[in-house]
């Protein structure tokens, strides 16, 4: 694929092996030669080296391939970028390309966007197509400039977009296929209105995608507006996190939740730590208490300008940091492997704001860990949780953290522990361990707040 404008008018990194992200479990015998993709994607997909798809790519790609409208829902980090970008390449492959606009991606956030384009650049080597994200937060002119040279497909957000559109420089005469990625999200962020807006602008005659990690009931009304005779695609059960995922509750005090967290964090194997915050405001406090305490540290929420959430991103996915602290902006906006440990400092919303979040880790058939603090107000959410993952989360204290300072009360009914909860959640305490409560104040010397 030809290179264009992403944030900044230059393209940005392609992880080496994002694109396939998923489970290699396919059905037997499967590869991606018996997809019917073309020659060139798939020349593509061995320099990368993968041979075999995930079960959504698997799913998915011939309907697509074939035309039909699909609705594609599975849980996070299961491929399902790829499972729409490897058929659209190869559809837009079949005839000349021109200077009009021929599909189109829709994300909830600047992240997503820029991680379609990603992956579409990076599973298009040998493709002579065009592309470009757009999204606000960033200057107009470099991406002003991608369209003014052409563009075949663009991954974008909605404001962003219709400023585009409404300035004239995006046009849908051509349009062949609409990708609402994170469909969900976009609701639960708004969206609805400008979606709808976007959808009345397009040709009524084309192709309808859409992907998400759950499927409520406001999406199958948007659904049944604007796909004709869709094929569904189901991959795992509805709002539930992956098997690799061990959970943990962890009951303490509000005012004691940093102090619980940095013992955490301490404990051997916290390699790579994505915590949650429910406020903007509440993850700046405590991302700079953390760095006070020694730990490196990044920082992701929508006050932070594009370079800055850029510059976390990274510095967290290379390593560099081993915490980053985010609001639920980051529970689809990350593509990072690795991601040791998902922790809840502020319980989630809704339920099924929990398996966006703990959908972080435990990515490609890999396990993880998802511990969430938890004051005694907070307990009906977590009932609200355990009620949509049809199973009750263990509850852990340390047997050495002073629960009762500050006028807290030590939590009752849980099992001591150190936060290593048995393998699929099931209802049984944390194993002990020898070695869990070691201090690795070496490695966390010396921070730096990365997301600055």
């Amino acid at each position: 694929m030809s290179e264009s404008s992403t944030h900044n008018g230059q393209p940005g990194p392609v992880p080496a092996k994002a694109a396939l992200a998923g489970p290699a479990v396919p059905l037997a015998g499967e590869s991606f030669d018996t997809l019917r993709l073309h020659s060139d994607l798939l020349k593509g997909i061995r320099d990368m080296g993968f041979e075999r798809p995930s079960p959504i790519q698997t799913q998915a790609i011939p309907p697509i391939l074939a035309g039909r409208d699909v609705i594609g829902c599975a849980q996070t980090g299961t491929g399902k970028t790829a499972a729409f970008v490897l058929p659209i390449l190869h559809r837009l492959m079949q005839r000349p390309t021109g200077r009009h606009l021929r599909a189109l991606f829709i994300a909830p956030t600047r992240e997503l966007a820029l991680q379609s384009m990603e992956h579409l650049r990076a599973l298009s080597r040998y493709v002579p197509l065009k592309g470009a994200a757009i999204f606000g937060g960033v200057p107009m002119e470099p991406q002003i400039k991608a369209l003014r040279e052409g563009v075949d497909i663009i991954s974008a957000t909605p404001g962003r977009l219709l400023d585009h559109v409404y300035s004239g420089r995006i046009d849908f005469v051509d349009l062949e296929i609409l990708v609402l990625d994170e469909a969900d999200r976009m609701l639960d962020m708004g969206f609805l209105p400008d979606i709808q807006k976007i959808i009345r602008l397009l040709p009524p005659k084309r192709q309808n995608l859409i992907f998400s990690a759950t499927m409520p009931p406001e999406i199958l009304t948007l659904v049944h507006q604007i796909l004709h005779d869709p094929v569904t695609i189901q991959i795992g059960q509805r709002s539930s996190p992956a098997a690799g995922i061990r959970h943990a509750v962890y009951p303490v005090a509000r005012h004691l939740k940093t102090e619980l967290l940095t013992r955490l964090l301490r404990q051997e194997g916290m390699t790579s730590v994505l915590i949650f915050a429910r406020t903007k405001h509440s993850a700046d406090r405590l991302s700079q208490t953390l760095v006070q305490r020694g730990f490196k540290v990044s920082v992701l929420h929508g006050d932070r300008s594009q370079s800055q959430r850029l510059r976390a991103l990274d510095q967290f996915r290379r390593g560099r940091n081993q915490v980053m602290v985010a609001t639920d902006i980051a529970a689809r906006g990350i593509d990072i492997d690795d991601i040791s440990h998902v922790i809840n400092y502020d319980v989630p919303n809704t339920p099924e704001d929990y398996v966006h979040r703990i959908g972080r880790t435990a990515r490609a058939d890999a396990t993880g860990d998802a511990f969430t603090l938890v004051d005694h107000q907070e307990e009906p959410q977590v009932e609200a949780i355990e009620q949509l993952l049809k199973k009750t989360l263990p509850r852990v204290t340390l047997p050495d953290f002073n629960y009762g300072a500050g006028g807290g009360h030590k939590p009752q009914g849980a099992r001591h522990g150190v936060g290593r909860p048995q393998h699929g959640g099931r209802h049984q305490g944390p194993r002990h361990s020898q070695h869990g409560h070691r201090s690795h104040r070496k490695s966390h010397q010396g921070g730096s707040h990365g997301g600055s």
